[in-house]
């Protein structure tokens, strides 16, 4: 009779590593928060994937008036630059604190309501009202403590709507999604090939 001896440690090993990584997924969570970062990014520099709605006529005006802002959504890259990655042990998360997010991320409208006050304005040396230099189109607000101001006794704005378009950007695409299965197969793979 022959003995066979069977070395099953590989195996044992293998599964150790597969049952600390169903307690802790931490590190594929992390590579996976990484991968989503990234393709918000990748969002943010298309200008949308696919294409984010272009902007109103207006805006592209007041943009052209001050000297080009930049690409959709980044005028001040304030949102661009807000965007974190978290991840624990069962979960991956790419998000912003940024209050004004939502309605660029959704769409919706903005509804202003009237608003009526007195204004004093700035007084150039030549009588005129002063403008921004950097935004000739706006007026310098004064201070009491001004010595030129002309001041405008009351003033009445109507009411207006504001109808934003959505601009997801906290979106993964088709191509997104399958790199981040490919990565987290492929980390697999060489937990049980170790």
């Amino acid at each position: 009779m022959r003995d066979i001896e069977i070395d099953d440690s590989a195996f044992e090993q293998a599964m150790e590593r597969i049952s600390g990584f169903l307690k802790d997924a931490s590190p594929v969570m992390s590579m996976v928060s990484a991968l989503m970062a990234d393709a918000v990014e990748e969002n943010f520099a298309a200008e949308g994937r696919p294409k984010w709605l272009g902007l109103s006529r207006k805006t592209l005006k007041r943009r052209r008036e001050d000297a080009g802002t930049g690409k959709i959504l980044q005028r001040s890259g304030r949102l661009a630059g807000s965007i974190e990655q978290s991840h624990d042990a069962t979960s991956a998360r790419v998000g912003t604190n940024v209050v004004y997010a939502a309605i660029h991320q959704f769409g919706g409208t903005i509804q202003r309501h009237p608003m009526s006050g007195y204004v004093r304005l700035r007084k150039a040396k030549n009588g005129m009202i002063l403008r921004q230099a950097d935004h000739p189109h706006l007026a310098v607000f004064a201070k009491n403590s001004h010595k030129n101001v002309k001041v405008v006794k009351w003033t009445r704005s109507t009411g207006w709507t504001i109808k934003m378009p959505a601009r997801p950007f906290l979106v993964l695409t088709e191509a997104d999604n399958v790199g981040i299965e490919d990565e987290v197969t492929a980390y697999l793979r060489r937990l049980i090939d170790d």
